[in-house]
């Protein structure tokens, strides 16, 4: 396999330097829509695996810096949308494997998040 082909899962601390830099990224969450509502991480926008095709093209640059996460380690939805981005052209995909549950176990809120 190319190294171009190889998904580079970033640690929470990748994500928050971006942010902190106020570097141009997108952030993609990569569930339903219905899970998107329910919480998601600030800034970032809904992509399931069904609807990358569709989606992408109208929200995403090929040179866009793109971070994908779903709900965290065990979920592999992330890894999916990552690899289809990969495959559709996108070179500057990164996934942030800890998700939704590493966002919050580190003390951070969700937008739209149901008490």
């Amino acid at each position: 396999m190319k190294d171009m082909n190889k998904i580079k899962v970033v640690p929470l601390e990748f994500l928050l330097e971006l942010q902190e830099n106020e570097e141009d990224f997108k952030l993609v969450e990569a569930l339903t829509e219905k899970a998107y509502n329910m919480g998601h991480l600030p800034g970032a926008m809904f992509m399931p695996i069904n609807r990358v095709e569709e989606l992408a093209p109208l929200h995403l640059s090929k040179d866009d810096k793109i971070v994908v996460y779903c709900t965290g380690y065990t979920c592999h939805a992330s890894t999916r949308v990552s690899r289809k981005l990969m495959d559709m052209g996108y070179e500057n995909v990164f996934e942030f494997k800890a998700g939704k549950a590493g966002w919050k176990k580190a003390g951070f809120k969700m937008v739209g998040e149901i008490k």
